[in-house]
């Protein structure tokens, strides 16, 4: 960065921080807001959600062939074997937009294709089988439908545009040289049952439990500690027999790679979020929530635009997109917009996309966005005028 850039960064830094409205009321709140939800986000995601993803991602960096990525996410795969594993990702993976993450960056930087890797980065979040039902028992069976085949579609089409829009880049990258370190290549058998242990791990870790749970889900609330523990006695079992010492140190500094890059800008986008939103119990951020309210009623273009563009800002953990959803139906939310959003929210959020920017750059993270927004506005508007 040259002098006048940064000198003109600071004198922008100064005169924000010279006219804080520190006494504005709302302000405090914000600002008591933005590090409520960042506490919320550390004590619900960090440990149990991102934590086990990026030690994922590290073995996918170390044990997992480049060659193996390529032949089912490269761009010479076939597409309907590439686009149809990424697609669905998400019935397994019930994970964030934050925690996806961490996997997205594993399998880019290993030569997946840029298609099939926007398409898991999409899918991976908004096709989680748990809120799923879940939207379908609160919201309703017609949003909850819509919602899950929506996911899909989008993930599809959206990965497929991104793979046309920038395949000439990709190609140049996809014949680089990645220049990551890999382990000696162990039995198949083994990688597939590590990393599917440690997915396992994830998912069980992350088990979200939905209000009024009954039945099998209930059954896997209540038992998800003791079986996490279980597969993490497996998983000191598979270190302590089929890995040397290198081995595991290679994966450590690659998971330590993956997390020293994503989360600082995570923290910081949650930040933000929390400043401009609030958190999703209190809404008591800088924009006030009845602002919102009366922006999505009806289903107008504007209004199913704005609740796309509301989505692919907010953060939403896991499976409270939901019960905001409900309030804002009650408070008048059209049923086009609310599809919109559902599409929108659980994929994006401020702090996934300064990660996104981080790994493939200004150009794709705009255009992912811009796809998502849009799409999601148009299928609001198609939902809207069918469901009345």
């Amino acid at each position: 960065m040259d002098q006048k850039k940064k000198i003109f960064l600071f004198i922008v830094a100064f005169i924000a921080i010279y006219f804080l409205p520190v006494e504005s009321f709302r302000f405090q709140n914000a600002t008591i807001e933005a590090f409520a939800l960042l506490r919320y986000y550390a004590r619900e995601h960090v440990l149990f959600c991102l934590i086990p993803a990026f030690f994922i991602a590290g073995a996918i960096a170390n044990f997992i062939s480049q060659g193996a990525i390529i032949k089912y996410f490269g761009q010479k795969a076939k597409k309907w074997v590439s686009y149809s594993i990424a697609s669905v990702s998400g019935i397994v993976l019930a994970v964030c937009s934050c925690t996806v993450l961490p996997l997205f960056a594993g399998i880019y930087q290993r030569g997946a294709g840029i298609g099939p890797a926007i398409a898991f980065l999409y899918s991976g979040p908004a096709i989680n089988v748990l809120a799923i039902i879940l939207t379908a028992r609160v919201l309703g069976w017609q949003l909850g439908l819509a919602r899950a085949i929506g996911a899909v579609v989008f993930a599809i089409i959206i990965g497929l545009l991104m793979a046309f829009f920038f395949r000439k880049e990709d190609q140049e990258r996809l014949e680089g040289d990645f220049n990551l370190e890999t382990g000696e290549e162990k039995p198949l058998g083994q990688r597939v049952a590590f990393i599917f242990n440690l997915v396992l791990i994830l998912i069980f870790a992350a088990w979200g439990r939905p209000e009024e749970a009954t039945g099998f889900w209930l059954f896997i609330a209540e038992s998800k500690w003791f079986v996490t523990g279980f597969l993490l006695l497996i998983l000191a079992w598979m270190l302590y027999k089929w890995f040397e010492k290198d081995e595991m140190k290679m994966w450590v500094n690659s998971t330590w790679d993956f997390a020293q890059q994503i989360l600082p800008l995570l923290f910081a986008g949650v930040f933000i979020a929390g400043f401009l939103m609030g958190r999703p119990e209190t809404e008591a951020g800088l924009i006030p929530s009845h602002y919102i309210e009366n922006l999505v009623g009806g289903n107008s273009l504007g209004a199913n635009l704005i609740a796309s563009v509301l989505g692919a800002f907010m953060y939403f953990a896991t499976l409270t997109e939901v019960p905001i959803l409900q309030g804002l139906l009650g408070s008048g939310m059209g049923n086009g917009p609310a599809l919109a959003l559902l599409l929108a929210g659980p994929a994006l959020s401020l702090p996934n996309m300064l990660v996104i920017h981080s790994v493939i750059g200004t150009k794709k993270t705009l255009a992912f966005v811009a796809l998502v927004v849009v799409m999601a506005t148009i299928a609001g508007m198609i939902y809207g005028n069918i469901i009345i």
